[in-house]
């Protein structure tokens, strides 16, 4: 069974949202997501200060099974990459809600954290995978 923190918002393309405060939004995939992908082997991180808009594909997860691209969850501007995913990508496997964060962004629009899925929706969604 996949963990799902209660206190993150996610998407249904498997990226999970922590609000930091102030317009800022820190974003990884979920435990699901790395756990249907195997072990991660590399991550393309997006680039710093680009404007996104939602549903964007803005970085690539490559694991031994396959990449996956991920997706901006809501529109902004990237402020902040994980660098340590460019030596340890497999902090992705061992601590997606932690150590295996992606990018953080500032937000356009903090009312869009609002459209987001809870805990339980997103794993209503899942519950069939």
């Amino acid at each position: 069974m996949s963990q799902i923190p209660a206190e993150l918002k996610y998407v249904s393309s498997h990226e999970w949202i922590r609000h930091e405060g102030e317009g800022v939004v820190t974003v990884g995939i979920t435990d699901h997501a790395q756990e249907l992908l195997g072990d991660v082997v590399f991550v393309e991180a997006p680039e710093t200060d680009e404007e996104v808009a939602a549903d964007d594909e803005i970085a690539v997860v490559e694991s031994v099974k396959a990449a996956s691209d991920i997706y901006a969850p809501i529109a902004g501007t990237i402020i902040e990459v994980n660098e340590e995913l460019e030596d340890s990508p497999e902090l992705v496997n061992s601590d997606p809600y932690g150590d295996g964060w992606m990018f953080k962004m500032e937000l356009a629009d903090v009312g869009d954290l609002d459209k987001l899925l809870s805990a339980e929706e997103y794993a209503e969604e899942i519950a069939d995978e």
